[in-house]
């Protein structure tokens, strides 16, 4: 059972097509972070009425070891950075621990 999550809220650049957007999130990095220790499986979920797209990925074992490889996988280049992704504003990241059993 996942113990915790990583919640990311971002939306499509506007100089950007929105499948150039959804083509990148769904074949090249939600496969690349399942690859990042810690990160078992991902959800990707539309706004009914506007706002942002939100991914939510599971991790299994300690939520700050995954976010430690995480970092990593970004910094060695393992893990792409966004592209067709606004970032005024940025998307915002939360990771979250599960409480109780």
């Amino acid at each position: 059972m996942p113990s915790g999550v990583m919640i990311v809220e971002s939306s499509p650049s506007p100089d950007r097509d929105g499948p150039a957007y959804h083509d990148w999130y769904e074949n090249t990095h939600i496969p690349e972070m399942l690859q990042v220790d810690g990160f078992v499986s991902a959800r990707r979920l539309e706004p009914l009425e506007g706002g942002s797209f939100v991914v939510i990925y599971e991790i299994e074992g300690d939520p700050e070891k995954a976010k430690a490889a995480l970092a990593e996988a970004l910094s060695s280049g393992k893990v792409s950075r966004p592209e067709g992704v606004t970032l005024d504003p940025p998307p915002t990241v939360r990771y979250l621990r599960q409480i109780g059993d």
